[in-house]
């Protein structure tokens, strides 16, 4: 079990450098083919942070997981929300200003009730994770379009997402990263997915607990440092911005690698628990962000509710186990 643990460890540490990897190469490559920054920044340099997430659903649901990749998807979004937005407003109250955050916010809830409808019969279809692809590229091309076609081009989260591009690489070095990261992802979330069942089954845990507990916590660990050095410089529409960017990634992106790799019956629990606590972040997440005549601030006393919040969802969660 001690050697489950340290390759568990050891899978998350590999997945997250190597996703980080795999982002810088392929923005630079992007960069070098002549493709406008603002693209990059909002689609590859944007999705970065899920690709732990893709990695270990699309392992789990190959390894017949489907619930762990289920709970991988959810529980990030949970964790997402009640964790790291929790830790990073105590550390600093966030002010919410970009308007491209208050367009996306309640197409969260919109989606996040969708994934729900998903998990309501209990079944995970293939046309329900094409439908939720489709919908994913059609969030992609519509977000690029309304900020190519935006006359404010000041917007702080697209201008701060625009900034994280690189620049000044060359192709060979892009190349490289981005082949490195293509190895490594895909063989550390095998093994991340392979430690994480065998501790499941020594503790007598659900594939669906082990994706919303372990696995959504280690997978959302790109956010989490996303988001304390967004607030440390200042950049706090990009730190958010990693939140909602995150969440709408795992429900469209990530949620469906399971129902089109491996179709198939899911827990219960997905949507009579844990996709209702899910939506209920979001709405809380909402509440907390969106004043439209001005900025808004997230304080450190909502910072700690939601904080506490996971906690408890933690608790309740192993309190149910066995």
């Amino acid at each position: 079990m001690v050697t489950s643990f340290v390759i568990l460890i050891i899978g998350f540490a590999a997945l997250v450098w190597s996703a980080d990897r795999f982002v810088y190469g392929a923005a630079a490559l992007a960069k070098n083919m002549g493709i406008p920054t603002l693209i990059i920044g909002l689609t590859v340099v944007a999705m970065g942070s899920s690709a732990p997430e893709m990695m270990v659903s699309a392992s789990a649901a190959l390894a017949d997981k489907t619930d762990t990749a289920v709970g991988n998807a959810v529980g990030s979004n949970i964790t997402n929300i009640l964790l790291v937005l929790g830790v990073t407003a105590l550390l600093r109250p966030l002010s919410v200003s970009s308007m491209t955050l208050k367009r996306e916010m309640p197409l969260v809830l919109l989606i996040s009730v969708a994934a729900w409808y998903v998990f309501s019969d209990n079944y995970f279809s293939f046309a329900e994770g094409i439908a939720l692809m489709i919908a994913f590229a059609v969030f992609i091309g519509g977000l690029v379009i309304v900020s190519l076609r935006a006359k404010n081009q000041d917007d702080p989260f697209v201008s701060e997402a625009c900034e994280d591009v690189p620049n000044d690489v060359s192709t060979k070095s892009a190349l490289f990263w981005l082949i490195i990261g293509m190895i490594l992802l895909p063989v550390s979330s095998h093994f991340l997915v392979e430690s994480a069942v065998d501790i499941a089954k020594y503790f007598g845990l659900s594939d669906l607990v082990i994706g919303l507990t372990i696995i959504a916590i280690g997978t959302s660990l790109p956010e989490l440092a996303a988001c304390i050095a967004g607030v440390l410089k200042n950049e706090d529409d990009l730190a958010l911005g990693n939140i909602v960017g995150s969440n709408i990634f795992n429900l469209l992106a990530v949620l469906p690698l399971a129902g089109i790799i491996n179709p198939s019956i899911i827990d219960p629990s997905a949507a009579n628990r844990d996709a209702l606590i899910m939506i209920a972040a979001t709405v809380v997440l909402i509440a907390m962000s969106l004043n439209f005549k001005g900025a808004r601030r997230i304080n450190r006393v909502e910072g700690g509710f939601l904080l506490v919040a996971f906690i408890a969802y933690q608790g309740y969660i192993f309190s149910q186990v066995g």
